[in-house]
């Protein structure tokens, strides 16, 4: 699957592209390159599971790109077993620290969202009432 590592190193706009040229060429092929990128979850984007939902990510945090990374990084060894070890704890280790910065910039975001709602919220309420007419009430003159 030479095609499709090469592919998905350029990402989703080779994808596509690939995918209307094949349509132009000949349409089956374009509903083939569709169905298998739907199938294979290469277009996923649109499934919003969590703090990843931008980045394609599955349920755990990890993205498509990084499963794949993994994956080669599993089979391709230096041939020294200490240097081996030691880069895949320190993969290790910098994933798990990404996953947690993930989960540490969305509870942020989540905090922001929740303060400029209680703004809005006390602004709302310390709002002078309005008419009917959507005026603030206005004090009666005195009579003259």
């Amino acid at each position: 699957m030479e095609l499709t590592e090469k592919l998905d190193d350029y990402g989703k706009p080779a994808w596509i592209a690939v995918m209307i040229l094949g349509f132009i060429l000949f349409w089956p092929i374009g509903l083939a390159i569709l169905a298998y990128l739907l199938w294979s979850g290469r277009m996923g984007c649109w499934t919003y599971r969590g703090p990843g939902r931008w980045h394609n990510s599955d349920e755990n945090g990890e993205s498509f790109r990084s499963r794949r990374r993994r994956r080669r990084r599993k089979t391709a060894t230096s041939g020294n077993s200490a240097f081996d070890e030691y880069r895949e704890e320190t993969m290790r280790r910098l994933e798990d620290e990404q996953v947690e910065f993930e989960a540490f910039l969305e509870r942020l975001r989540h905090a922001k969202d929740k303060a400029e709602f209680d703004q809005f919220m006390n602004e709302r309420r310390n709002r002078p009432p309005t008419e009917g007419n959507g005026t603030p009430d206005a004090p009666e003159a005195p009579p003259a």
